[in-house]
């Protein structure tokens, strides 16, 4: 029992716990959209502004987190930022109207812009680095597990608490695992107690403690192609996230329940994808040691099935073929996790919180314009199938960018 309970099994499971919440927290407005909206009376358009308002910071603090994560080490940065998320949520209970929804959504992407980049971080001293894929895969697969269970909890949530009093609890666990956190982590596992030296043996240790001078415009242009196809993905990742409870609710006349066990389902499916797409990209690395073949194949295996997996909702309409064409369709976009989280890695070591954060500005552009732009079509259009219609050029996008990827050509510093 006790080598499952090892220092670097409990850290990896803080930051799946870590993805989960965060994920249930960004995604759980959506599930409580209907009774928002009608309570504050707001038109699509003005619901997919709400949606978009946690990007606007997350944007900003992909990179500047990912530099502060480098700079101070993730166990103070996840402290501070699960502190603003938790407090954020909780404040989202007790917004009266548009404006103060929106600044409330504001900070609660204030402080999960960094977390992500930050967690990478993490990883690079605590993950072997043939398991990356694997551990980006497995701690997405939580933060898709957050998806599928949202609309499922929030809904009995707001049953017995309203929706104002399910982002109080939500924002109480939130600091639970900050807690934890700050308690049980260290920057560098050889200062961590628990640690054994079988595990201190296969990581990736630094050999110093200097904090790194990033090479802004070097590796700005050398992540380019890897932020953009992260876009792609973001893309469609946002658009699920945001609008697939009022999509069935809407499209099929569902009540919150039903539309949220639908929802719930496809989320559900972007468990498998994350897990999945993590397993067979390290699969591929450790049978062949080519670490290009083992990223741009599983990523461009997801752009293309999610592609396929949804062309047939063009023609079929009926709600489950739907929901199954979604199910795929997300279940292959998630492949794509795995491999590309790892890319910073394999790419620049010595800066993957930052160059992490380089690659999520792409998916968290996409999480302002891809909302905004949905909603704005659905009240332009009256049509809630358009914005997945859409969607399908930019799997297309995605699958042709992925190809100008080069993880296997390590960054270096200019001379």
């Amino acid at each position: 029992m006790t080598r499952y309970f090892k220092a670097t099994n409990v850290v990896l499971g803080l930051l799946c716990v870590m993805y989960f919440v965060t994920y249930i927290d960004r995604v759980n407005v959506s599930t409580a959209a209907s009774a928002i909206q009608k309570e504050l009376q707001l038109t699509n358009t003005q619901l997919g502004l709400i949606f978009s308002a946690f990007a606007y910071p997350y944007l900003v603090f992909q990179v500047f987190g990912g530099w502060v994560g480098d700079r101070f080490g993730p166990r103070k940065t996840l402290f501070v930022c699960g502190f603003i998320w938790a407090v954020a949520t909780a404040l989202t209970g007790l917004a009266a109207g548009m404006v103060s929804l929106f600044l409330v959504r504001v900070l609660l992407g204030f402080g999960e812009g960094a977390t992500f980049p930050t967690a990478t971080r993490a990883m690079q001293y605590w993950t072997p680095a043939a398991s990356r894929g694997f551990a980006q895969g497995l701690t997405h697969a939580f933060s898709r597990l957050g998806n599928s269970i949202t609309p499922l909890l929030v809904a009995s949530l707001m049953a017995a608490f309203t929706w104002r009093g399910s982002f109080v609890v939500l924002g109480a666990v939130s600091l639970i695992w900050v807690i934890a956190w700050v308690w049980y982590f260290r920057d560098e596992p050889r200062d961590h107690p628990s640690i054994t030296t079988e595990e201190l043996a296969i990581l990736p240790l630094p050999k110093d403690k200097a904090r790194p001078v990033v090479p802004w415009g070097p590796l700005i242009a050398r992540l380019l192609p890897v932020t953009f196809t992260y876009f792609c993905y973001g893309w469609c990742l946002w658009l699920y996230l945001n609008w697939l409870p009022l999509f069935f609710k809407n499209t099929f006349g569902l009540d919150i329940k039903d539309s949220a066990i639908f929802a719930s389902g496809v989320f559900f499916a972007g468990v498998v994808g994350d897990t999945l797409g993590g397993i067979l990209s390290d699969g591929i690395y450790k049978k062949t040691g080519n670490v290009r073949l083992a990223r741009l194949s599983v990523t461009v295996l997801g752009f293309t099935g999610a592609l396929a997996c949804l062309l047939p909702i063009i023609w079929i309409h009926d709600i489950n073929i739907v929901a199954a064409c979604l199910s795929g369709g997300f279940l292959c976009a998630e492949l794509v996790i795995g491999p590309m989280w790892a890319i910073p890695m394999d790419v620049a070591p010595k800066y993957s919180g930052t160059a992490s954060g380089l690659m999520n500005t792409g998916s968290a552009f996409a999480a302002i314009v891809s909302p905004l732009f949905a909603g704005f079509v659905i009240d332009l259009t009256r049509n809630w199938y358009l914005p997945f219609y859409m969607l399908m050029g930019f799997l297309v996008l995605g699958a042709v960018s992925a190809f100008f990827m080069h993880p296997e050509r390590p960054f270096t510093e200019p001379g």
